[in-house]
């Protein structure tokens, strides 16, 4: 039996928020017995009804918040995971967040720029425990994003991790991961930002944050009108 830490909802993955009960009851009416029919419900809602983007705020708790990032609709993967993360717990299943560096080998011009390398540290994934094991979902790319960059959308069957493709549609390399950083109950935002610090460099960290503060979180950019790097 796993840990029920993975069960209880948290100040960030509010689990226990009544827009994340009655989201979580609505998205698995059909599956009320089957958990594993539930985690690939609450997968595919997640994947492409909260759209990607890279540049939404990361530096304080409110900025994971499931609730507030289903109101949203909008997040980079930690949050997006994060959502998935207490749908999973309201639904009694027991979910928790996994973390890893990867290397991006398809991103936009304008997102390496900012981050000044391909590299993407603390990328935020989810962890179900179906079927008497620990079930890898990551949901971060959504169907319409997939399909600008040519890659087959991510899916998930509740019995085999669903992690970063290794190569997109043309075999051209797509995503490389370079380190697994663990598993939490919560969304550790601290060591996220110290972690983003120690891989971009405080200053370009501080920089961000600055202009996330100055800009009310709306930098005016939009990820999926930027042209991928080839």
């Amino acid at each position: 039996m796993t840990d029920s830490t993975y069960l209880h909802p948290t100040a960030i993955i509010d689990s226990d928020h009544p827009r994340i009960q009655e989201r979580a009851r609505s998205l698995t009416r059909g599956a009320a017995n089957d958990p594993t029919a539930q985690a690939i419900a609450l997968y595919y809602w997640v994947r492409d009804k909260i759209r990607y983007d890279p540049y939404t705020p990361f530096h304080k708790a409110e900025h994971y918040r499931a609730s507030i990032i289903m109101k949203n609709g909008n997040g980079f993967c930690i949050p997006k995971a994060s959502l998935l993360c207490a749908l999973g717990r309201a639904c009694h299943i027991p979910t928790r967040v996994g973390f890893a560096t990867v290397r991006n080998h398809m991103a936009t011009r304008q997102l390496i720029d900012m981050l000044g390398t391909d590299l993407f540290s603390w990328h935020g994934f989810v962890e179900f425990y179906l079927g008497n094991r620990w079930v890898k979902a990551t949901p971060t790319f959504n169907i319409e994003l997939c399909k600008k960059f040519n890659v087959q959308p991510l899916d998930f069957n509740g019995k085999d991790d669903s992690i970063f493709q290794q190569y997109n549609s043309d075999r051209q390399q797509f995503m490389e991961y370079v380190a697994f950083l663990g598993v939490f109950a919560d969304i550790p935002v601290d060591d996220i930002v110290a972690g983003w610090k120690k891989t971009y460099g405080k200053k370009r960290v501080d920089q961000w944050i600055d202009a996330q503060e100055r800009s009310g979180g709306n930098l005016g950019r939009n990820f999926i009108k930027e042209e991928p790097v080839e």
